[in-house]
């Protein structure tokens, strides 16, 4: 009976092992069965991207049309772009008539033609030439050729006394030719000739176009073609 005590404990502990073993091997078996159950998580979705925003191009500018208007019956002034001169012309019924002057000793007087479109080209003696564009009825544009200079100017539309004037006249036995360009600033330039001969002429009244020459009253008037 003392030996079969100590065989029955070790049976009993070897038994008791192998439950443990038989225990451990289920629980495991499960859990392994659990976690493989178990779906993966779904990647996330990517963003969607935006489109790239588009930029609508502006209309074009349009340019103005050109005036189609007649040209109209007035009197434009102004001065040379360096200054040493001035310009007058005078439109009426398509014609022109234009003045140099230096308020010295150079002068021309130009006729000529102007165009629907405003563009003008006039003559003088001795080679002189103007040409010129009028622009919306309110400013000439262009070049004058006079004594071998070109010369560009800027002439707006005169307002009355502004404007150009001439008088004529025989005092003494000479012969008396005048021209006078009035500013718009109310400035004077104007050239007396004495049987050709040009010099700095006296101003004028602006509001009669009287002038006294030598002595003798003169009466400048507004020049027309």
């Amino acid at each position: 009976m003392k030996r079969s005590g100590p065989l029955l404990t070790l049976v009993a502990g070897l038994l008791f092992a192998l439950f443990l073993l038989a225990l451990n091997a289920t629980t495991g078996t499960r859990g392994a069965s659990s976690y493989g159950e178990e779906s993966p998580a779904a990647p996330a979705a990517p963003a969607s991207a935006s489109p790239p925003a588009t930029r609508t191009a502006p209309p074009p500018s349009q340019s103005p049309s050109p005036s189609t208007g007649p040209v109209p019956d007035a009197g434009y002034a102004g001065r040379t772009d360096d200054d040493s001169a001035s310009v007058a012309v005078s439109l009426r019924d398509g014609r022109a008539i234009a003045y140099f002057c230096d308020g010295r000793n150079k002068e021309s007087w130009l006729k000529g033609d102007v165009k629907a479109d405003g563009t003008m080209k006039l003559t003088g003696r001795d080679g002189a030439e103007l040409t010129g564009t009028l622009t919306a009825g309110e400013r000439i544009r262009g070049t004058v050729d006079v004594g071998g200079a070109r010369h560009g100017f800027t002439a707006d539309k005169a307002v009355k006394p502004s404007g150009l004037y001439r008088a004529t006249a025989t005092v003494r036995g000479a012969k008396l030719v005048g021209g006078w360009i009035v500013l718009p600033s109310g400035r004077q330039v104007g050239i007396l000739a004495r049987d050709g001969k040009p010099s700095a002429a006296p101003a004028i009244d602006p509001s009669t176009g009287v002038v006294t020459v030598d002595g003798r009253r003169l009466t400048a008037r507004p020049v027309a073609p």
